[in-house]
């Protein structure tokens, strides 16, 4: 059984870090894109990031350059690295996997191209 497990949300002021991970466990063959979306109340999943299994990684611009997508896979996690956070960034924040090797410019951004997801974490920044 897939299954991913984020962690790491919680509250921080303007201009502070987090790091979030997703902890991920089943056939290692539906992991082959990773990717990390947000929601906040009254709006639609948002992307954020995406890292292929072997290699290749986008970044949404409208987070470029403060937002980073890693991954690690011998702990078998993938990691979103915040910086210089913005009320606007409050949300429930997602991760989810493909089986698939998705385009990172065409379909790695869609939300429906993904087959596993987990469960959230809330990421709330105060100003």
């Amino acid at each position: 059984q897939v299954q991913l497990v984020e962690s790491g949300g919680g509250f921080l002021q303007a201009g502070g870090s987090l790091r979030l991970s997703c902890a991920v466990s089943g056939r290692s063959s539906a992991f082959n894109t990773m990717g990390w979306f947000r929601q906040a109340p009254g709006k639609e999943r948002e992307f954020l990031a995406a890292e292929m299994r072997y290699g290749g990684s986008t970044v949404a611009d409208s987070v470029k350059g403060r937002f980073t997508i890693s991954r690690d896979n011998a702990k078998n996690t993938v990691y979103l690295d915040m910086v210089s956070l913005k009320p606007e960034d409050t949300a429930v924040y997602y991760c989810a996997a493909s089986g698939f090797r998705l385009n990172l410019a065409t379909t790695a951004p869609k939300a429906s191209n993904y087959d596993y997801w987990g469960q959230g974490t809330q990421v709330t920044v105060s100003s």
